[in-house]
Formats: C-alpha cells, sequence, structure tokens
C-alpha cells in the first residue's frame, strides 16, 4: 500500500525488516523525525477513541474507521468540519 503513495523517502526508526520493503537509499533512520511521526499517531489516538481497542467506540467496519481518519485529517489541516450539501464560501 505504501508504495501506491509514490514517496520519495520513508523515515524510520531502523527496525531490521524495513530494508525487505524499501529500496537502498530511500530509507532515512532518525530518531528526530520519528518524533513527530509518532506524535502524529499520538493525536490520531487521542482524537478518535475508535482507535482504542479497550472502548466502546471501537471500530469494528474497516470502511468507518477510514472515514472517521479522513474527517479528522480534514478538520485538524483546515479547521472545518465538511458538511455534505453545504458550501460556505
Amino acid at each position: 500500500q505504501v508504495s501506491a503513495w509514490k514517496c520519495y523517502f520513508y523515515v524510520t526508526d531502523g527496525w531490521s525488516v524495513y530494508p525487505m520493503f524499501i529500496p537502498d537509499g530511500d530509507q532515512i533512520i532518525s530518531k528526530t523525525y520519528m518524533t513527530r511521526v509518532e506524535g502524529e499517531n499520538t493525536r490520531l489516538r487521542h482524537y478518535l477513541a475508535r482507535l482504542h481497542r479497550k472502548t466502546l467506540c471501537y471500530s469494528k467496519c474497516e470502511e468507518m474507521l477510514k472515514h472517521s481518519i479522513k474527517l479528522l485529517i480534514h478538520y485538524l489541516k483546515f479547521d472545518d468540519i465538511p458538511i455534505p450539501g453545504v458550501f460556505i464560501p
């Protein structure tokens, strides 16, 4: 799935299995950059209770989980909640 994103490089923590999936020269092993990635993951888990396994909000439907993540990312990026059929210029 990741190869479909056409990434120029991959930031990793240096886990030994990554070279099996990431071409030579495309991997950046950096704790500094990983802090940002982990921070984003933490924020997603904070805002979306359905990403926690032991909550009542746990998503059983993969499609709804994808929609929830897309909606959250849109909100965090644009500070706006898109409402179908409503356009505010």
